[in-house]
């Protein structure tokens, strides 16, 4: 007998989940793959759908009433997105474009609401999510009203990173992001983001490598946010 591969409990998400029969939704939900730089919902899309990723990265951009496209965030397998839509029916506000091959689930938005309401554990967890989301878009909008464009980039590559193996006490954003997206990410234009790593380098305080762009003192970027936060207080 050959194993369904095409089923909910293979997302990390409902990992550990146990009050779910997944039998009665798979088959309701769709898997698709997508090449890279294949757009997966664009604005204003009139489509609900919920999206698991279960390979690749996708990107995620919201475009200004100027035209202006700032990147979101950056999502790999085991996260979703699409839940905002399929909760309240309303257009697709944010872009989001598959940046390698991708397989996603797509779930009805039907479905994920008979899911939340079924599973306490999933509502549980998607709240979680939801409020952590809020949160960073918090974190966001205080950075664009208090920080210069120095500060906004030590706040976004301090997001972006994660410890570095055998390198107490450093960081490393990997791979190494290119100048043009962090500029998408923090607002700003390709030069000013090279401007200023250019500073940081001279100082020491990052050090780009082949496998990315370490963090050599990220403590005194925490340092410099902090006194920055303090002096617009």
């Amino acid at each position: 007998m050959q194993t369904n591969t095409q089923t909910l409990a293979r997302i990390p998400f409902f990992k550990d989940t146990t009050d779910v029969d997944f039998v009665q939704y798979d088959r309701r939900c769709n898997w698709k793959r997508y090449e890279d730089n294949e757009t997966i919902v664009d604005f204003e899309d009139q489509t609900s759908d919920v999206y698991f990723i279960l390979s690749g990265d996708v990107r995620v951009l919201i475009r200004t009433v100027s035209g202006k496209e700032v990147i979101l965030a950056e999502m790999k397998a085991g996260q979703f997105f699409g839940e905002m839509s399929a909760i309240d029916s309303v257009a697709r506000s944010a872009n989001v474009t598959a940046l390698t091959r991708s397989e996603l689930c797509i779930m009805p938005a039907s479905v994920f609401r008979e899911l939340l309401f079924a599973s306490r554990s999933t509502c549980e967890k998607v709240l979680r999510l939801l409020t952590g989301r809020i949160r960073e878009s918090n974190a966001r909008l205080t950075e664009y009203s208090v920080f210069d464009l120095k500060h906004r980039l030590y706040a976004e590559l301090l997001r972006m990173a994660h410890p570095r193996a055998g390198h107490d006490g450093q960081k490393i954003v990997s791979p190494p992001p290119f100048h043009h997206v962090l500029a998408a990410r923090i607002g700003c234009r390709r030069e000013q983001v090279t401007r200023e790593l250019s500073s940081l380098d001279h100082e020491g305080i990052v050090e780009k490598t082949r496998g990315g762009l370490v963090l050599v003192k990220p403590r005194t970027l925490e340092t410099r946010l902090a006194e920055a936060m303090r002096s617009e207080g």
